[in-house]
């Protein structure tokens, strides 16, 4: 399937999916709640073996996880737990990059700087690392999938007002990643998409949001599941939105 089988706005080619995981690996960050925790339970049903990157120590998770002591800003959590999947797996058949801080509301004039610094940390700096230790044990797999969970609120066909500059910003770049990893990778394999959940009730969208955790898991997990299809994509409901 080539990157003119679908327009953005339209569904694509349906295609080929892994109905069962069994026998593969995978690692999502910020898997303790919200959307992490949804696309976690998704994949463990499917029969992955689902590596759950998590802050602390004293997070609750699922028994049938592997935890993963794993802060995406520290490059040192990011090697260890490659190492330790490394050690239990023959590779990383799937990465969800899916750990995120927002900061919303202030316009740039106004924003703190230290709110720049950890969002650049997390939502961008952070899944750069990650892919970087991923990439040479997920290319030893048969078909390998990263999923970064992006947002609408980057993509540069909106006007881009309305505050919250350092996630807007650091959210395009995560597309920008994808983009990247489909034209550095897709030839050896990997299928690397975004996608857009929505806005999705969870401590960071708050009480007001219209969606619920599973409603924003259900596409990252659906991307997850390619076992062949389109790459380089940004994604919401599955569908192909513009960037």
């Amino acid at each position: 399937m080539t990157d003119s089988d679908a327009d953005a706005g339209t569904p694509a080619a349906e295609p080929d999916l892994y109905d069962d995981l069994t026998g593969q690996a995978a690692l999502v960050t910020g898997a303790n709640r919200g959307i992490g925790a949804e696309i976690a339970s998704n994949l463990a049903e499917l029969g992955a073996t689902v590596y759950a990157g998590v802050r602390s120590v004293t997070y609750d998770l699922p028994d049938e996880y592997e935890r993963v002591t794993l802060d995406v800003s520290q490059e040192g959590d990011i090697q260890d737990a490659l190492n330790r999947i490394g050690e239990d797996e023959d590779g990383l058949d799937v990465l969800v990059n899916n750990a995120g801080v927002g900061h919303f509301g202030a316009p740039l004039h106004e924003e703190q700087t230290h709110h720049i610094d950890h969002s650049i940390s997390v939502n961008l700096r952070g899944p750069m690392l990650l892919c970087k230790y991923a990439l040479p044990p997920m290319l030893n797999t048969d078909n390998p999938r990263i999923v970064n969970v992006s947002s609408g609120m980057s993509a540069l066909v909106e006007e881009q007002s309305g505050g919250s500059p350092a996630y807007r910003v650091t959210k395009t770049g995560l597309n920008g990643l994808t983009k990247y990893l489909h034209g550095e990778y897709a030839d050896e394999g990997l299928i690397a998409n975004s996608a857009c959940p929505g806005w999705v009730h969870t401590e960071m969208g708050g009480e007001e949001a219209p969606r619920t955790p599973a409603e924003g898991a259900e596409t990252p997990t659906w991307l997850a599941r390619f076992r062949d299809g389109p790459g380089g994509r940004f994604w919401r409901d599955r569908q192909v939105i513009d960037w």
